[in-house]
């Protein structure tokens, strides 16, 4: 491969992307009333829309599934019109967009959730964290244990956002199973201490994640189903004794359901890439389709990475905030703008959509 794999079109299933660069979900707290995308989301993702492929912020599939405030939903008609408002403006510049769906589970406050009750969780552990409410960072609330027969239901909730992205006008959906999140604390035996089908053995613990992303991947087609997941990252306080046998099996599983492509954390989510042992090429190994490398990469690592076979598409997060025409200055070697800390979550346009292109810098 030459050094400019980054630029050249890449063929995600049926989908033809202009490059290999891809846009990481970010939360940015400016949902509307009603948690519809908000008034400035369509410009925000349109500035974008060079890159290859753009996940769309983390989106909650139910009231329920709500743990920062203003995060925007997929569960009503309102936010489904919101949305395709963003997908019609990402499209029209020729750009590609996935929605990221989740469920926060015990990374919540009663004050998001429906009727002051207590957030949802495998077990009823804390998460030892703070959220985004009452327009300042708080710690998140005691979470209660999901009974067994409610667990059928979050996955229809996965299922029927997947159905609702696709009415949006979006090219697809990633499973957020990362970061800590609620497929991710059923994965990790540090925050499920369930007896149940759901917790115990790897196997168990597994089982959600894989129910939801076959249920998706029935739903929408498995070429328009990715997943995201952080086999090693503390986010929100969870652990794993194991996440090599963990993932191994998790990531087998995922391929077995021809899912378009598998979208790794590798390291701390946005802290160092080597906080534990872990094997990605195994992942890569294991997986057949799309592998999207995430965490820390700047133009350097990305190359290096795409150069040795270790990934197929490369995710920025943060430099996407202040650089809305990154692609082109990661091509070009131009600076890279600074993003405002303070402006970064909520809000209207400052610091959101006024961050100038090169050629307008």
């Amino acid at each position: 491969m030459t050094e400019t794999t980054l630029f050249e079109p890449y063929e995600l299933g049926s989908l033809t992307l202009a490059n290999r660069v891809v846009m990481a979900p970010l939360t940015r707290n400016r949902a509307a009333a009603g948690l519809v995308p908000g008034p400035h989301a369509a410009e925000y993702y349109a500035q974008r829309a060079s890159a290859g492929l753009i996940i769309a912020e983390a989106t909650q599939v139910s009231p329920q599934a709500q743990g920062y405030q203003d995060t925007p939903g997929i569960y009503t008609p309102e936010q489904i019109a919101g949305w395709r408002a963003v997908t019609d403006a990402v499209h029209a510049k020729g750009g590609r967009i996935f929605l990221q769906i989740w469920h926060v589970g015990r990374v919540s406050h009663v004050d998001l959730q429906p009727g002051g009750a207590a957030p949802v969780a495998p077990s009823a552990i804390p998460a030892g964290t703070k959220t985004f409410v009452n327009n300042g960072f708080n710690d998140t609330s005691m979470p209660r244990a999901l009974r067994l027969d409610e667990i059928p239901g979050i996955v229809a909730d996965f299922r029927q956002a997947a159905a609702n992205a696709i009415a949006a006008g979006f090219d697809g959906v990633e499973v957020h199973g990362a970061n800590g999140y609620l497929l991710d604390q059923f994965a990790k035996d540090g925050a499920n201490h369930r007896t149940d089908a759901y917790g115990g053995s790897v196997e168990n613990r597994a089982r959600l994640m894989v129910e939801v992303a076959k249920a998706v991947s029935a739903e929408i087609g498995a070429e328009r189903t990715g997943i995201r997941i952080s086999p090693v990252s503390p986010a929100n306080g969870v652990s794993s004794s194991d996440p090599q046998a963990q993932f191994d099996y998790i990531v087998d599983q995922l391929n077995a359901l021809g899912l378009v492509y598998l979208h790794v954390v590798e390291g701390a989510t946005g802290g160092p890439r080597d906080v534990a042992p872990f094997d990605f090429a195994s992942l890569r190994k294991r997986f057949s389709g799309t592998y999207i490398a995430n965490n820390g990469y700047d133009l350097d690592l990305a190359k290096a990475r795409l150069n040795a076979n270790a990934a197929d598409l490369v995710a920025f997060g943060r430099p996407f905030i202040a650089n809305p025409d990154l692609v082109e200055r990661l091509k070009s070697g131009a600076a890279l703008a600074e993003m405002n800390p303070a402006t970064l979550y909520g809000g209207g346009a400052e610091g959101y959509t006024d961050y100038p292109a090169l050629s307008a810098a």
